[in-house]
């Protein structure tokens, strides 16, 4: 299936699962809309999974990517999807996620799912997002991975609503 076709398929897919209007719902970034986008049930479908990470891959392939991750909860089953896939790809790309806290017990880490012994400083990572609106949740796993010793080539999202993301990574 080439990207276009990928695309078109994925935008029917997300409108049928993951796309709601006519509520008003407060967005992760405060703001009030009378529409969403809930990518979950996107994202945990075995097409649409298939397809989102395919579509990640294809926008990432001119870049020297080491890992991918984003934010939990959102970025979670993209990354994990798209590592899947990359691998049958042929150019595995393994995933992190980013905490919104540290845990209290354990490694007490912000930044998870590295092999024991293995830390995200000297990677060149690609933070991964469901649904982009001010770009804060991106901005978190960005100042964390940083923190960590990363360097972040770019933000991919699933959905930008074009309300100042790209704006916040420029």
């Amino acid at each position: 299936m080439t990207p276009a076709a990928a695309k078109i398929r994925l935008i029917e897919i997300v409108r049928r699962r993951s796309y709601g209007t006519g509520v008003e719902i407060k967005l992760a970034s405060g703001r009030i809309s009378n529409f969403y986008f809930n990518m979950k049930p996107t994202m945990l479908d075995p097409e649409g999974a298939h397809l989102l990470s395919l579509l990640m891959i294809d926008t990432m392939k001119d870049l020297d990517v080491d890992m991918i991750g984003g934010l939990e909860m959102g970025a979670v089953p993209i990354a994990a999807a798209t590592a899947a896939v990359s691998f049958t790809e042929g150019h595995p790309l393994p995933a992190f996620f980013v905490r919104k806290q540290a845990k209290e017990h354990g490694t007490q880490s912000l930044v998870e799912g590295l092999p024991k012994g293995q830390t995200i400083a000297g990677k060149k990572v690609i933070i991964l997002e469901d649904v982009t609106t001010t770009g804060g949740s991106a901005l978190k796993a960005i100042e964390s991975v940083k923190a960590d010793g990363a360097t972040v080539l770019a933000v991919i999202t699933a959905v930008d609503r074009q309300e100042g993301a790209a704006e916040a990574f420029a």
